[in-house]
């Protein structure tokens, strides 16, 4: 099956890159996690740029840089049972589709996506991100050109 189309919600298997270990020197990323798609835009040829946003299970110093997922989303997604955060501080973009993405499947394409986030929790992590935008206290990495 090919790639799924990407759009905003869109919850993918990636290698994320954090700033942090791209600021050390490192390339990939040392984990494969669940990641949020927050933004797609198209390049000057016409090609998809997607911003993915990380999930991870380390609870958030700060709940104003961060989202929680609902049981219910988790379950939905086939993700596991331990609380988790969509992080709004740390973004990576890249063309789609990447060599980051990780199929559940093996030669499956389209296993790379876990399915959409409810609209309310997908506003709320727009509008967390903006404002970490907007507070100069999100960055992102730029994975492909």
């Amino acid at each position: 099956m090919p790639f799924p189309m990407p759009v905003a919600g869109l919850v993918i298997r990636y290698a994320f890159l954090w700033r942090n270990e791209a600021a050390r020197g490192q390339e990939e990323g040392t984990k494969d996690r669940p990641c949020a798609v927050i933004l797609v835009t198209n390049d000057e040829d016409g090609e998809a740029l997607v911003t993915v946003l990380p999930i991870t299970h380390t609870t958030p110093t700060d709940e104003r840089l961060a989202v929680e997922l609902p049981p219910a989303t988790k379950r939905r997604l086939g993700l596991d049972d331990a609380r988790s955060w969509i992080v709004v501080t740390d973004a990576s973009r890249f063309i789609w589709p990447g060599p980051d993405l990780r199929p559940a499947c093996p030669g499956d394409a389209a296993s790379v996506a876990c399915g959409l986030l409810p609209t309310g929790v997908f506003n709320e992590t727009r509008d967390k991100f903006l404002a970490a935008v907007r507070a100069r206290k999100a960055g992102q990495v730029q994975r492909s050109a």
